[in-house]
């Protein structure tokens, strides 16, 4: 199938689990993950009606970028080292992945505007995944007050890669209810009002789970080696 097939295929889907959680599709954002396939692949995937690209390396971004520019929304949606910030910081839209004070500050020194971020939450509290507990998530938020180009606009996290319905749901709601926690602080910094949750394998979940960012690779532009 073409990247244009997927994505019809996708949106059809969202629309209907939108529908059975009297959710408005247009709530979705669908960033395609493009870390595995060609420029053109991703152009393609723009040329279909995608405006969200998403990558997790800093120099697969840049590559994209230089070719793409602002012909799409970027996300990086990887682990951020803080010394590849400086590689990133003026190409990016949002970063996914804020979840430790030295990349906070990192961010906030390299920024020449407000960068949208998510707080990374490991929800699932897996040895081999980046992020925060959920216990430490609402401290976090509240020391990022001194870093005046942060703005915390929501939350991601990963699910385990299994088939196990009740443990993606568990994370996913867990994330959710954290949400509500953030923005019940008023914080002008951290309005929180996106989840960025669900992949390939488990996003009409995350969507049923509040899920407003899904992240799609596989199912919609494949995998080029």
């Amino acid at each position: 199938m073409s990247v244009k097939e997927n994505l019809q295929l996708i949106q059809e889907n969202i629309a209907e689990v939108c529908r059975k959680t009297n959710r408005d599709p247009s709530e979705i954002k669908i960033i395609a993950v493009t870390k595995y396939v060609s420029t053109e692949t991703a152009q393609s995937a723009i040329a279909a009606g995608i405006e969200h690209i998403g990558e997790n390396r800093d120099n697969g971004l840049n590559q994209k970028w230089e070719i793409i520019g602002e012909h799409a929304v970027w996300h990086f949606i990887g682990t951020l080292q803080t010394r590849k910030v400086k590689n990133i910081i003026d190409k990016v839209d949002y970063i996914h992945s804020l979840d430790r004070l030295s990349l906070a500050e990192e961010i906030n020194k390299r920024a020449k505007n407000i960068i949208k971020c998510f707080v990374q939450v490991n929800a699932a509290n897996e040895e081999s995944k980046q992020g925060l507990s959920v216990d430490e998530v609402v401290p976090f938020i509240e020391n990022l007050k001194d870093f005046p180009l942060i703005k915390v606009v929501g939350l991601m996290t990963m699910a385990p890669f299994i088939e196990d319905e009740g443990v993606l749901r568990e994370t996913f709601s867990k994330v959710k209810k954290l949400q509500k926690d953030v923005q019940a602080l008023n914080l002008p910094y951290a309005p929180c009002e996106e989840l960025s949750m669900g992949m390939s394998n488990d996003y009409k979940i995350a969507i049923e789970e509040g899920a407003t960012m899904i992240r799609i690779g596989t199912s919609l532009v494949g995998k080029e080696f």
